[in-house]
């Protein structure tokens, strides 16, 4: 059969054309004299980001660090032999999709039916829902698109019997003619998020999928990224959990041989390391295996929760990924010595995991950028940061502050379209996000 893993797949229709859609109030930080134009003629202008009329605050994603990004885990997928599936919910960017899929990946990993939808309307050919799928109206949506596309292809979690039979049900019910591909999920630790605990109950899960016509078990997955007290000893330990569930239910001859390849998958963007070391040792089972990767934040990585907690970090010979995101916003009141204000607050800025960080500033009477000396985040409200100022700080109102943040999952879905951003400042192009 086919070598899917390495195998980029095409796009079901033309994406939709977002260079069309037209700048306007909706779409936060763009300049107010590019109303009417379309997103397309905005980029075409490849306007500077601080002298071509963008507003404060405006969130801006290094062109140079996503490419880098990109090409490194295209990289380490490759040279790891591992499909890579990102998980699209981190930017719900149909351009970045594109990219990705550009850069090799097998698909996209969605987690809820609107994430599966946006997907299709942008054309991609193949998903990964890791997460339980039991609402009938969605199956209903899923039985018809997989009906009208053969060569959509679709994956989802399944982690009760309870589950089985109701998606069953509603399947039935629409008439679905292709069955939807299963994979059981299992457990990350016996207080783990979602997914089974035992292997008596992988095992009935397994055999009620087997038992109906509308399902069709073609692997195992699960995520080590929400393991209570997660460290390298117990996620690999897991993860060999996980393998050894694959080897089981093949032995077991769980896995008809129509499926063609068995899928094994992991991965958040903590412990990729660790799934490939673990996945290499994936013995031979009856039919090939596709070993799939679901990391998602390495497109723009961040300055917070990534930076710290990047395998690459423990693999340094592998590379390195790039923060791509800066929020841009302006002084607007600078009270005392000890204290300034910017107008960028929770409405802009990831704040669940960590606080924005002060990382450069653009002087407004000379337009220089240096390092923000002395400048922190000390706290955000709804449209301001609080800034504590040392004495070494330089800082007066009119000033821009660059601010790298934290978690991109959070820090997407507040922005709808995001300039893409060169390092002389020129915006190349316009990422539009759906949320």
């Amino acid at each position: 059969m086919p070598d899917l893993a390495n195998e980029t797949p095409a796009l079901v229709n033309e994406t939709p054309a977002l260079t069309d859609e037209r700048v306007d109030h909706r779409f936060k930080g763009l300049p107010p004299d590019a109303e009417g134009l379309t997103v397309g003629e905005l980029s075409a202008q490849r306007r500077n980001l601080f002298t071509g009329g963008y507003t404060t605050p405006v969130l801006a994603l290094s062109a140079e660090s996503v490419e880098h990004n990109l090409r490194l885990l295209e990289t380490y997928a490759e040279r790891h032999g591992l499909a890579f599936a990102p998980h699209g919910k981190t930017s719900m960017a149909p351009q970045l999709f594109d990219r990705q899929l550009e850069h090799g990946a097998w698909g996209i990993t969605a987690a809820v039916p609107h994430q599966a939808r946006v997907y299709r309307a942008h054309g991609i050919a193949r998903i990964f829902l890791a997460n339980e799928l039991v609402d009938a109206a969605a199956l209903r949506w899923l039985a018809a698109e997989l009906d009208a596309d053969p060569d959509f292809r679709f994956l989802c979690y399944v982690d009760s019997v309870r589950g089985v039979e109701l998606m069953d049900e509603a399947l039935r019910a629409a008439g679905a003619a292709r069955p939807v591909d299963v994979v059981v999920e299992l457990a990350a630790g016996a207080d783990g998020r979602t997914g089974v605990r035992t292997g008596a109950e992988c095992a009935a899960v397994a055999d009620a999928v087997g038992g109906v016509a509308t399902l069709r078990l073609v692997g195992v997955a699960g995520y080590e990224g929400t393991m209570p007290g997660a460290d390298a000893e117990r996620v690999r330990e897991w993860l060999h959990r996980l393998v050894g569930l694959a080897a089981d239910f093949d032995k077991a001859g769980r896995f008809d041989p129509s499926i063609g390849e068995i899928v094994v998958s992991a991965g958040g963007s903590e412990w990729f390391d660790a799934v490939a070391e673990v996945f290499e040792e994936t013995p031979e089972l009856s039919l090939p295996v596709l070993k799939l990767l679901r990391s998602g934040a390495y497109v723009s990585h961040d300055d917070g929760q990534y930076r710290e907690r990047t395998p690459f970090n423990r693999i340094p010979e592998e590379g390195a990924l790039r923060p791509a995101f800066r929020l841009w916003s302006q002084v607007v009141s600078r009270p005392s010595a000890e204290q300034a204000f910017t107008n960028a607050g929770k409405r802009d800025a990831a704040h669940d995991l960590h606080l924005p960080e002060a990382q450069v500033v653009r002087d407004a009477r000379t337009g220089e950028i240096r390092a923000a000396e002395g400048v922190t985040v000390s706290g955000l409200s709804d449209q301001h940061a609080w800034l504590a100022t040392a004495p070494e700080a330089d800082l007066e109102v009119g000033d821009w502050i660059g601010m790298g943040l934290s978690h991109p999952c959070t820090s997407f879905d507040k922005w709808q379209l995001i300039p893409l951003v060169e390092a002389d400042g020129t915006v190349v192009d316009h990422i539009r996000t759906f949320f």
